[in-house]
C-alpha cells in the first residue's frame, strides 16, 4: 500500500509540474502571455473565469479521490490500488480530461487566441488517442472485470446525470 503522504506529494508535484500545469498554465501562457484583449466584454471575462473554475473542480476532486479512495496518484507510474468509480467518476470515465478541456474553453474565451483553439483541438485529439490506446487497455489489464463493468455503465466523454444500476453506486 502506498503511503498517503507519498501519494499527496507525487500528485501535487504532477499537477504543478506535469500534465495539468503544462496544458492549463505553461503552454497557454506561452501562447497568450495571459493577456486579455482590450475591450473584452465583462460577460465574456466572467464566463471565461467560470469555465476555468468549473474545469478545475473535477481535476482537484479527482486528485483527492485518487489519493483517499484509490490509494494512489494521478501519475500512471504510481497508479491507484483500487479502481475509482465514485464522485465525478459515477457520471463520466474521464472527468479530469473533460475538466481540463472545459478550463481551456474558458481560456479560449478569455484570451480570444486562435492558437489556443488549435492547441485545444490537438490536445482533445491527443487525450482521446491516449485514453483509447494506452489508458483503457492498461486499466483493463489492471482491474479486469471491475473496469469492464465501469466501461459498460459510465460513458467516456459525455456525462450521464444519474448513476445506473450495476456501477458501484
Amino acid at each position: 500500500m502506498a503511503s498517503l503522504r507519498r501519494c499527496v506529494i507525487v500528485s501535487v508535484l504532477f499537477v504543478a509540474f506535469g500534465g495539468p500545469a503544462f496544458t492549463l498554465v505553461y503552454i497557454p501562457f506561452w501562447i497568450t502571455r495571459f493577456r486579455i484583449p482590450a475591450g473584452e466584454p465583462v460577460w465574456q471575462m466572467v464566463l471565461g473565469a467560470m469555465l476555468i473554475a468549473a474545469g478545475l473542480t473535477p481535476a482537484f476532486e479527482s486528485m483527492k479521490r485518487f489519493i483517499v479512495v484509490g490509494r494512489g496518484t494521478l501519475v500512471p507510474a504510481v497508479p491507484t490500488e483500487h479502481l475509482v468509480v465514485s464522485g465525478f467518476y459515477r457520471h463520466v470515465r474521464n472527468p479530469m480530461y473533460a475538466g481540463i478541456l472545459i478550463a481551456l474553453a474558458g481560456e479560449m474565451l478569455l484570451f480570444r487566441s486562435r492558437d489556443t483553439v488549435v492547441f485545444s483541438l490537438l490536445l482533445c485529439l491527443g487525450f482521446h488517442l491516449f485514453i483509447c490506446f494506452y489508458e483503457e487497455p492498461t486499466l483493463q489489464r489492471r482491474y479486469g472485470k471491475d473496469y469492464s463493468r465501469f466501461k459498460r455503465y459510465v460513458p467516456r466523454w459525455l456525462p450521464r446525470f444519474s448513476p445506473r444500476h450495476g456501477d458501484g453506486e
